[in-house]
């Protein structure tokens, strides 16, 4: 028996004491985080589904049954993880997706009450659960923090200390920064703002932590900002002298963390307090003493569009991560033929070899070393238990990043280990043309990104395969690897893309226990042309690593593809050549030779 087991029959017994009937477990933090610190991982401790990529997964207990959501870049890992522990999965998108707060209200009745910790969820999120279960008689308590009952050695608030950003390498201040947030503001009619989610706040202070958040430079804390104040809701440990000169020059007071809910409490009734409901934990909006309005969304556009200075240190960080994955591919290819690598040895090396630059302060995310079945596991992670010996012929999927002190990088690269089948070099080509085709596009200023979408899966969708995944994310700058607001994928967003924002552009294909295929490199959106249309907008590549020449079937590939393919090759040999040794350039310069 899993010890899952255990904790799931102690936290029913903490739901019969409290008088609830069925309890909802977020994966999040107060923060919205999609990598929480490990003090909030407690949706990971009770039913044994984790990532180091990602806590995408929402559990629902029951007396008598429990589940665990989570969407389809998990769907083979959760349903291996949950096995023995008394959880079953559920899909959260895709063709056999269960909508949680119907299943949730269908198998609740009236006068039986839901329990959640109202710190965990949003806002938005918790007034759908109210709202929807109200209809149906049943009552939502927000107030049930139940790991502060069942999980007595629960890892404690990170304590890390800050340090800042560069400002020379950020190119705006603290102040400017927070003088724009005001500016925002006052159009929605409010005159004072909280800021919950830490990549906002650590955009807005030019501050950074290592280790309070894995993989992200961010730190836990809160922000809020009036024409008047500015005040950090953080914990005093985390404060350095240099961060106390950073914050005093800039005016900004510091109050313990776990103050917050009571400084809104206390704020004056003609306070018009701005709250994003998709960020704000519900636990602090029912704290708040003065009017709330919702909105905020214009802060995180603030941080999305990259000034020129920003821009500037992400192309050099893209080529310090091209140096360090030109010698990683070239020990993969070395060493493959002795029939002695491993996928997590594999992932150690690539760390090293990032981390080897000393402005390399982590890697953005845990590397995806997929080799064969493993790559089509979308968000697969190796173990010391799960890890694939590399032998044989195959497709290795590698998708990794870093998180340099000059910019935040996110790259996949799919290639070939000893003799490619026809059918895999098919699909990779089909993945790559779509790739191409959004890459290439250009579009009118106000285009969104769910607008473009189909322009990388429509080849795939023409041999009837799929994604299901988005195409493409927001990227920070040395904050998060995921960033919004504007997205790429088949769900509605209304953000336009604009110039000054970076994202992904990775179609895949994925076939359960064969192979993997992703194709990402990082795009920035860039002013075209003006006509008598208005201004076009394109995307400009930045990340400098080759495509494997040997997936191509270039028999399905247009001649614009093929020049696309040769002129990108052509860009990163010209970039990298410098920087490599002798034997790194002759080695690059075959991976980049033309594409006939």
């Amino acid at each position: 028996m899993k010890k899952q087991q255990e904790y799931l029959a102690r936290m029913r017994q903490a739901m019969r004491v409290h008088g609830i009937d069925a309890c909802v477990v977020s994966g999040t933090d107060p923060h919205q985080s999609e990598l929480p610190a490990m003090h909030w991982r407690g949706r990971e401790w009770l039913t044994g589904f984790e990532s180091a990529n990602g806590t995408n997964g929402t559990a629902v207990v029951l007396q008598d049954d429990a589940l665990c959501w989570t969407d389809s870049r998990y769907f083979l890992q959760a349903t291996e993880q949950l096995k023995d522990t008394g959880f079953r999965m559920m899909e959260e998108d895709g063709p056999n997706a269960v909508d949680l707060v119907d299943w949730l209200v269908e198998h609740t009745h009236s006068g039986q009450t839901v329990g959640i910790d109202g710190m965990t969820f949003s806002i938005s999120y918790a007034q759908r659960l109210e709202q929807e279960l109200g209809d149906n008689g049943v009552k939502l308590n927000t107030e049930f923090p139940v790991f502060d009952y069942i999980y007595p050695d629960r890892p404690a608030r990170p304590m890390n200390p800050l340090f800042v950003h560069d400002e020379n390498i950020v190119g705006v201040t603290t102040d400017r920064k927070m003088e724009a947030i005001m500016e925002e503001v006052k159009p929605e009619l409010a005159n004072a703002i909280l800021l919950s989610s830490l990549d906002d706040i650590a955009w807005a202070t030019n501050l950074r932590a290592a280790n309070d958040i894995a993989y992200s430079p961010v730190f836990v804390a809160f922000l809020y900002i009036d024409n008047e104040r500015r005040v950090l809701f953080i914990d005093q440990e985390k404060i350095t002298d240099e961060v106390k000169a950073h914050l005093q020059k800039y005016h900004i007071e510091v109050k313990p963390y776990d103050s917050v809910t009571g400084f809104v409490a206390g704020l004056p009734k003609e306070t018009r307090l701005l709250l994003d409901p998709e960020k704000t934990a519900r636990g602090i909006y029912d704290h708040v003493g003065c009017s709330v309005v919702f909105g905020g969304s214009a802060v995180a556009k603030l941080k999305s569009i990259k000034n020129e200075s920003m821009i500037r240190s992400i192309r050099t960080a893209m080529l310090k991560d091209g140096v360090a994955l030109t010698k990683f591919f070239m020990l993969v290819e070395r060493e493959y033929p002795k029939g002695e690598l491993t996928e997590i040895g594999l992932a150690r090396e690539l760390r090293r070899l990032r981390l080897a630059d000393p402005t390399c302060v982590d890697e953005s995310f845990a590397s995806i070393i997929g080799w064969n079945g493993h790559g089509a596991i979308v968000h697969y992670e190796p173990t010391e238990e799960s890890s694939s010996d590399i032998k044989g012929d195959g497709l290795l999927l590698v998708d990794s990043g870093g998180q340099y002190t000059f910019g935040t990088t996110d790259i996949t690269r799919t290639v070939a280990l000893g003799t490619p089948t026809e059918e895999e070099k098919h699909d990779f080509t089909l993945v790559m043309k779509g790739h191409i085709a959004l890459s290439n596009t250009i579009f009118p200023a106000g285009t969104t990104g769910h607008q473009l979408d189909v322009l990388a899966r429509q080849f795939l969708w023409r041999e009837g395969k799929a994604y299901y995944h988005g195409t493409g994310h927001g990227v920070g700058f040395f904050i998060n690897c995921h960033e919004g607001p504007q997205n790429i994928r088949l769900n509605a967003n209304p953000t336009p893309l604009e110039p000054g924002m970076l994202q992904s552009d990775e179609p895949g294909l994925y076939l359960a226990d064969r192979y993997g295929i992703r194709c990402e490199n990082l795009i920035l959106c860039v002013p075209d042309t003006v006509t008598e249309f208005g201004q076009f907008l394109k995307f400009e590549p930045l990340t400098l690593f080759p495509f494997d020449l040997r997936l191509f079937q270039t028999e399905i590939m247009t001649a614009d593809e093929i020049q696309w393919v040769n002129d990108y090759h052509a860009r990163v040999r010209e970039a990298l050549t410098p920087l490599l040794t002798p034997e790194e350039a002759a080695w690059l310069a075959d991976k980049t030779r033309e594409l006939k």
